[in-house]
């Protein structure tokens, strides 16, 4: 089952009410209110629980047993992290409140060295931690624009909450189902601005799921979009990823440089990019080791033999 054909059902209202209730009575009342919520999320969205048990067992596993265990709680948690995660992403909206986080930056000389050419670029980042930290870092400097591209309404929805909490703090979203013509040459413009396109490397597109390759993640083949190493060999562009997280009270962000110039050739494309996927693949997984709880990816994401689902059922 491809994941956007599952509907995901974080309410409008709901985030609205917790985000009053953090707001009436701090970080303390939000999380008294939210246990009881994210209990009944997990018992009736069968789907998400299964998708993060699962993860966290592969996890665990591959970690020889150093990440949490796939307990029901640890997947409460795991939805908890997500939820504080939401929370967060509407409450830091401005760059004055990025002297209270704590943080820190590695790689950020890889992204000052295409600045001062000049040199635009795709970052591929992921479904973990905080990307509203990028945007204030970005905001910070005043001199980066970002430009993220997503697949769903419910992201568009987001960032109009995200507008709402402040009016100026919505990123720059590219909704797209697919990269056509027109939106190829719209991003080119703009990478030749020396602009950033941000397209997450650990969602299948929802169109042409052809360019999908399959790499080893958390120690079984699981499927990659091809889409952002297309994307830099079309514009011509370095690429980048961006990978960032919550470790106890202090948020890490690393940028690591994935190639200078990619070359993918019609003929034998998906094999070509299947070795730089995979280098983005192992990133993704040592990401999820430092911190377990912190990859918010609650759609089934590797294909299941008959004895997994006889596991999650």
């Amino acid at each position: 089952m491809h994941w956007a054909t599952l509907r995901e059902t974080t309410s409008h209202t709901g985030t609205r009410i917790l985000l009053a209730l953090y707001r009436f009575g701090g970080l303390r009342l939000f999380r008294i209110c939210t246990w009881p919520v994210l209990a009944w999320y997990v018992w009736r969205q069968p789907p998400a629980r299964q998708a993060s048990r699962d993860y966290l067992q592969r996890l665990h596993t591959a970690s020889g047993g150093t990440t949490p265990r796939p307990t029901t709680w640890q997947v409460i948690r795991h939805f908890g992290a997500f939820a504080e995660t939401l929370l967060e992403k509407l409450v830091i909206t401005t760059p004055t409140t990025l002297d209270a986080i704590r943080h820190t930056l590695s790689g950020e000389e890889h992204i000052q060295a295409l600045l001062a050419r000049g040199q635009g670029a795709v970052l591929v980042t992921a479904h973990t931690g905080n990307f509203e930290l990028c945007r204030l870092l970005a905001r910070a400097r005043g001199d980066i624009r970002i430009n993220v591209l997503v697949h769903t309404e419910h992201a568009r929805n987001f960032n109009a909450m995200l507008h709402e909490a402040s009016p100026d703090a919505a990123l720059n979203l590219i909704h797209i189902t697919g990269l056509d013509t027109a939106v190829a040459m719209m991003l080119t413009e703009r990478i030749d601005r020396g602009e950033f396109v941000v397209i997450a490397g650990d969602r299948i597109p929802v169109a042409n799921a052809k360019e999908v390759v399959s790499c080893n993640f958390l120690g079984a083949p699981a499927r990659f979009p091809l889409g952002p190493w297309l994307m830099a060999s079309i514009f011509q562009c370095p690429l980048l990823a961006v990978l960032g997280s919550r470790q106890g009270d202090v948020y890490h962000l690393a940028i690591t440089p994935l190639a200078g110039e990619v070359r993918l050739p019609r003929k034998g494309r998906r094999e070509a990019g299947q070795a730089l996927v995979a280098d983005y693949a192992r990133l993704l997984e040592a990401e999820c080791r430092a911190a377990p709880l912190q990859w918010f990816n609650f759609f089934p994401f590797w294909a299941p033999s008959p004895a997994d689902r006889d596991t999650l059922s």
